[in-house]
């Protein structure tokens, strides 16, 4: 996904802001609020993963869909209902399945 270019005016902003916060007039909160109004979606979106997928990474840990289900906080029969594709992760249940992906049950246990 490709960053999208800012405009004059955004970029005028930010950099108003940037120097408001260094001087202390503006708060962090109100900082962060106005960054993240004009950086666009967050770059490190969660892709998304088919039931077929959710199985093989729960297969490779050797873990039971009960113990899967504890490590996502989540219920054993959502994780069935996500395995057969009959639901589709979202949230933090599919933010986690992304990071179990790429970086192993280990993380999260």
């Amino acid at each position: 996904m490709a960053k999208q270019e800012l405009s004059r005016l955004a970029k005028v902003i930010l950099e108003t802001a940037d120097g408001m916060h260094r001087t202390g007039i503006m708060g962090d909160d109100a900082h962060t609020k106005i960054t993240l109004r004009h950086l666009g979606k967050p770059t490190g979106a969660a892709e998304p993963i088919t039931g077929e997928e959710i199985r093989k990474v729960r297969e490779q840990a050797h873990l039971s869909q009960a113990v899967f289900a504890r490590c996502l906080n989540v219920t054993t029969g959502y994780v069935s209902q996500l395995e057969r594709g009959t639901k589709r992760p979202t949230g933090a249940a599919l933010a986690l399945l992304n990071v179990i992906r790429r970086k192993g049950i280990e993380v999260v246990s």
